[in-house]
């Protein structure tokens, strides 16, 4: 797989990481979680050249980290770029704006601290090599926020920190604090709005840019075409897009994934994302897979040059129906 850097001077990876989320949150809960194919998926991701791996303290909650530490072992855990997040918990009340269903904001600068402890002990290292907080808290000053963040690197816990979901003056704000290595936010072909702020703010100041859900939470791929389709206890049914009339309206993304997926001979997936890794020369999305079969084709996406026709047939396609959350 072609290679790119975390940020001007950070650590090289593959253009295309593994987000693992998926694997024991979110999505399916009404499965039974396949840990073994999980930790094989993970591994099979470094031995492809994904070597960007992407966790949070609150997927599970906790199990993932603990999942993936278990994958790094027996000497993977050197051969990869391992991301983690804080300042998201469960929760029952109404979420806040931009945040998923039955998660709740906490950027005390005492929960970060406590926070890369533990995921530390649950990742099974002594470091992470980028942690990202990941909502800024509106009821924590970021500059609280983010010290906590820097102390961390300062300990040795954390080799670079960066945000999530963040604006642009959010960015310089704690970019005034200690440089921001790293921003992730949702990108994809069905959500562009980072295009015209965040992704060309990245791209000046020589930050990566982590997409998260770059297929659409599966979308683009063409898997759904109705709400019935959504598993019992999945995650997406409460996601305006995914509604009925939704979903119905935003096919027409996929089908223009779909006609440029046969004109290059691609699935719509590896085309979806050679989309969003044509965006930036530090841009480097981290699709979310539990399976073998789609993780080749996800790390297969990264060598998927597309041309200028291509990438205009798909910057043109329609916008979506319905917001994110």
């Amino acid at each position: 797989m072609r290679t790119t850097h975390l940020g001007i001077n950070g650590p090289e990876v593959g253009v295309i990481g593994l987000g693992c989320m998926g694997m024991s949150y979110a999505y399916d809960m009404d499965t039974e979680r396949d840990n073994e194919t999980s930790v094989s998926v993970i591994r099979g991701a470094v031995e492809l050249g994904s070597t960007l791996i992407d966790t949070a303290d609150v997927y599970g909650p906790y199990t993932n980290e603990e999942l993936v530490g278990r994958a790094l072992k027996d000497g993977y855990r050197e051969r990869v770029v391992l991301s983690t997040k804080v300042g998201l918990e469960i929760s029952t009340e109404a979420p806040a704006a931009g945040t998923m269903p039955g998660l709740k904001k906490d950027g005390r600068p005492e929960h970060i601290r406590a926070s890369i402890d533990a995921s530390l002990r649950r990742l099974g290292t002594d470091h992470v090599d980028l942690y990202i907080l990941h909502r800024v808290d509106p009821e924590v000053p970021l500059e609280d926020s983010w010290g906590a963040m820097a102390q961390a690197v300062t300990d040795g816990k954390a080799r670079a920190i960066g945000l999530s979901e963040a604006s642009v003056e959010q960015i310089e704000l704690a970019q005034s604090v200690h440089p921001v290595t790293a921003v992730q936010s949702e990108l994809s072909l069905w959500t562009r709005d980072r295009l015209s702020d965040v992704v060309p703010y990245c791209e000046e100041h020589g930050m990566a840019f982590l997409p998260f859900s770059p297929l659409g939470r599966g979308f683009l791929t063409g898997r759904f075409t109705s709400f019935d389709q959504l598993p019992a206890d999945d995650m997406r049914r409460k996601l305006p897009r995914f509604q009925q009339e939704n979903i119905k309206a935003n096919l027409a993304i996929v089908q223009r994934v779909h006609d440029v997926a046969e004109r290059v001979g691609a699935t719509p997936a590896q085309v979806a994302l050679a989309w969003v890794v044509a965006q930036g020369r530090r841009v480097i999305p981290i699709p979310g897979t539990k399976t073998p079969k789609y993780l080749r084709e996800n790390v297969a996406a990264g060598d998927l040059m597309l041309s200028d026709e291509d990438l205009a047939m798909l910057n043109n396609a329609p916008q979506p129906e319905g917001a994110r959350y």
